[in-house]
């Protein structure tokens, strides 16, 4: 592999009226962040006064450029897919992506053949392109439950890694699903999902691999991740098993007039069946607003998780399969050849006429960012173990940048992901910095955002009841109108510091779908809302949301 080069976004050598409107804006947020150029590239030593001298507890976190990624992309080495790895590259680059994970289902065909003829493909474009960060991974089918992203950086044995682990834990090469007629044995199942995740781990650990990371995929969709199975794998190997898509792919699922009338939104279309968890609602079958109803509830069950005082992550992406109003097929296979014996499908065609799909391309709709001190593939795995991470859809938002500090510190204070020490009763101030859109979306529409708000959760540690899903003393407790704001600007919002301790996450939406949160006005009183089936238009219910900070109350 070639030496990584900057984004061009980031490279100084580019003039900026080489840039578009995209890049312009990315840049001057590099510039603000103090990373351009050689700073991005080597990362950051400077040691600020204010840590170097132990003033605040909090300490202060580093500056931060945030990189806009994918992790769920699925290419002609997953059984039930459509496009080439070069289209799927091609369009990632053309959406802004600087980094893309390919997760490849698990497969026989791919664990004995795929893996490896894809993996030539990716070292071939990262030497051709070193520019964009173009990670190896799979989609695990988890023993017992759905699918989860796993994911490690460039690497000697990144291949050898991912079918390894596919031979020895892959439910659905085992045979371990949910426990259907031909395997009813859940709890060893569910004890094996546990083992890969340690497993997994212990290659880390012993330097078999320089890191690896995993994902729950669509939690939601069949209802067969019940919450004490998430905390199983969390509490397994909480290093790598860092959180769940807090939003699925398919967004365009629903497109008024192109699947059909009971579509919705991530395809989420399912309703509850002897294997799902049967203390989710029925309601939690669809999305809302786009979103998961796991991460889109206001004190639901990513609420649930985080009030034990634990990070976890949510994140969104494409998991590109079939692209809506694309007009390519897939090519016909060869007298004797099948997915089995190649672990590739012959590449599409064109026909020149819509084809079915409910996806978009990476980085198009869906985007994932980073916030990270240096580009490079350890430096995003990083800054997601770190939970630095806000989401977006539509291109709702160019930029955010979040500090929580107290109210009379003068240092930066804590960011996403971060944990901010306190006394009781401490006043506290969240800058919360928008930079809003400062270009037309691939829609051709120019996103704008209508508000955002802060929602707060008491932290109470580990849960007598590994399923509940409430977490009754979580709600929104600010909300600002920022309708016709342009450009970059600070919203400024006072908080205190209680008896307990606690975490802060934002949100924010176009405002265009608002309603009742699902768990009453008085925990949200204007949240996303599931849309009719058949009528869910993306490009109109857009939103963005972050992942939490910390508040550590001393004697809490």
């Amino acid at each position: 592999m070639s030496e990584q080069q900057l984004p061009v976004w980031a490279d100084p050598s580019v003039s900026a009226a080489d840039l578009d409107t995209q890049g312009v804006s990315r840049r001057g947020l590099l510039r603000g962040a103090g990373l351009f150029g050689a700073a991005f590239a080597l990362g950051s030593t400077a040691v600020p006064a204010a840590a170097a001298s132990g003033r605040g507890l909090g300490g202060d976190d580093p500056h931060l450029a945030y990189l806009v990624g994918d992790h769920h992309v699925h290419s002609v080495y997953s059984h039930d897919a459509k496009y080439t790895f070069s289209q799927l590259a091609a369009a990632g680059a053309r959406y802004g992506l600087d980094w893309m994970v390919f997760t490849e289902h698990s497969n026989f065909g791919h664990a004995e053949y795929g893996a490896r003829l894809e993996h030539q493909e990716i070292l071939r474009a990262r030497a051709d392109n070193p520019r964009q960060l173009i990670f190896q991974g799979l989609e695990w089918y988890i023993p017992a439950a759905e699918h989860c992203t796993v994911f490690s950086p460039p690497g000697p044995h990144e291949v050898d890694l991912l079918t390894r682990f596919e031979s020895a834990y892959d439910g659905k090469l085992l045979g371990y699903d949910k426990g259907g007629a031909a395997d009813a044995d859940t709890a060893r199942n569910e004890a094996h999902a546990v083992k890969a995740l340690r497993w997994l781990a212990e290659q880390r650990r012993t330097g078999y691999v320089d890191d690896v990371l995993v994902l729950a995929n669509h939690p939601m969709r069949l209802g067969i991740d019940s919450p004490h199975e998430m905390r199983d794998w969390r509490d397994a190997a909480p290093e790598i098993m860092i959180g769940m898509e807090g939003a699925p792919g398919a967004q365009g699922a629903a497109i008024p007039g192109w699947r059909g009338t009971t579509s919705i939104r991530g395809e989420y279309e399912n309703k509850p069946s002897a294997q799902s968890w049967s203390g989710y609602p029925t309601d939690a079958y669809v999305t809302y607003g786009g979103f998961d109803w796991a991460t889109a509830t206001v004190g639901g069950l990513w609420d649930a998780l985080l009030a034990e005082g634990r990070l976890f992550s949510v994140t969104t992406n494409s998991d590109a399969h079939r692209v809506v109003f694309d007009t390519w097929k897939n090519g016909d296979w060869p007298d004797g050849r099948n997915f089995d014996n190649t672990g590739r499908l012959p590449d599409p065609v064109n026909t020149d006429s819509p084809q079915p799909g409910s996806d978009f391309w990476p980085g198009q709709f869906s985007r994932t960012h980073v916030g990270v001190t240096r580009y490079g593939y350890r430096s995003v795995m990083a800054g997601l173990r770190a939970g630095r991470v806000w989401l977006d859809h539509g291109h709702l938002l160019d930029g955010l940048e979040v500090r929580l500090k107290r109210a009379h510190d003068h240092g930066r204070g804590v960011t996403l992901g971060g944990r901010l020490r306190v006394r009781k009763g401490e006043k506290l101030i969240l800058d919360i910095t928008v930079t809003t859109a400062s270009r037309p979306n691939p829609r051709g529409v120019l996103p704008e955002l209508a508000h955002v708000d802060v929602i707060r959760g008491a932290v109470r540690g580990p849960v007598t009841d590994r399923d509940d899903w409430k977490a009754p003393d979580t709600k929104v407790v600010r909300t600002r109108d920022v309708a016709g704001r342009k450009g970059t600007y600070t919203l400024r919002v006072p908080l205190t510091a209680g008896d307990e301790s606690c975490y802060v996450r934002l949100r924010g939406s176009d405002g265009r779908r608002n309603g009742t949160g699902y768990l009453g006005a008085s925990v949200d009183p204007h949240g996303p809302i599931p849309h009719a089936p058949g009528d869910g238009d993306p490009w109109a219910d857009t939103w963005f949301y972050s992942n939490p900070i910390f508040v550590d109350v001393a004697g809490a």
